[in-house]
């Protein structure tokens, strides 16, 4: 398998077939295996400056979810079950078992967060260790929504329109559209995404199947996601393992939130702290985002 033109350095890529998409996948190293999953509106480019150190003692995956990167995007379902987080945890509890991983640590990033949160409460064996990095739950977001809120995260309910409503807009100039997304979330002037940054996530995401497979995600938030988070709750479930909350000093989670709190809903004992960063803690401080990292890990 050939590397994308931005590639993790000495990371072995391939295409792994699973129920419904093919996902495309980086390896390198050995020890426990840790899966790295990414966020919106990225791929598992994101993890640049925090894999290479990570595979020094783990077998690290990164993986790019269904509907971004190089996986597949298909269309979405009626009712857009086959872009839910239940999906999608499934998809990366079959890449892990095709490589031979069947008890593994998950870190992920805000939609790769809501993947990883997923994956520990549906199949709990599998997930030794779950990091959250910048999110509250779908539950959370959705039902403590106040006028500042829905501001900022007002992406939330313009990818939420029946299609094609967002992929004609978004179409239109998608480099546009993914200049403003990074640039409301990072912290003001993060120097984290330059040009060529920018030009790698605009090549996956800035196609008609790049830019439905982002609205289909969100779409299965606002619906099967949140409906499934509400069972959860109501039944009582909460994820048992070890599980740490990160999230930016500058960002919306913590203006908005007491996102350890906010947590206590769905994990049964969350830690965590704040890194000095906007959104993407491991792209704008990445040695601050590997330091919690790392100690968490080896704990």
């Amino acid at each position: 398998m050939t590397a994308p033109r931005a590639s993790l350095p000495g990371f072995t890529y391939r295409d792994l077939p699973v129920t419904g998409a093919t996902i495309r996948v980086a390896t390198r190293g050995a020890g426990p295996p840790l899966l790295l999953l990414h966020g919106y509106p990225e791929t598992h480019y994101m993890w640049r400056f925090v894999a290479p150190t990570l595979a020094q003692d783990h077998a690290v995956v990164c993986a790019d979810l269904r509907g971004y990167g190089d996986s597949s995007k298909p269309a979405g379902d009626a009712d857009h079950a086959n872009y839910s987080k239940r999906a999608m945890a499934t998809d990366m509890l079959e890449v892990m078992a095709a490589l031979g991983h069947h008890r593994f640590r998950v870190v992920g990033h805000d939609r790769g967060a809501r993947v990883g949160y997923r994956l520990a409460l549906d199949h709990p064996s599998a997930v030794e260790r779950l990091s959250l990095l910048d999110i509250v739950s779908t539950k959370a977001v959705y039902e403590q929504v106040s006028m500042s809120l829905a501001t900022a995260y007002f992406h939330w309910y313009f990818l939420i329109q029946p299609r094609p409503l967002p992929e004609t807009l978004i179409g239109r100039d998608p480099r546009a559209w993914l200049r403003a997304t990074i640039g409301r979330l990072a912290a003001t002037g993060s120097p984290a995404f330059g040009e060529a940054v920018l030009e790698e996530y605009l090549r996956a995401f800035g196609t008609p199947e790049g830019v439905h497979g982002v609205c289909e995600d969100y779409r299965a938030g606002a619906t099967v996601d949140l409906a499934n988070d509400r069972a959860d709750v109501a039944a009582g479930r909460k994820i048992t393992c070890p599980t740490q909350i990160l999230w930016g000093a500058r960002g919306i989670v913590g203006a908005h939130f007491r996102p350890l709190e906010t947590w206590l809903d769905l994990v049964a004992a969350p830690t965590g702290e704040a890194i000095d960063a906007g959104h993407f803690l491991p792209e704008e401080n990445p040695g601050e985002t590997l330091r919690a990292l790392s100690a968490f890990l080896a704990g």
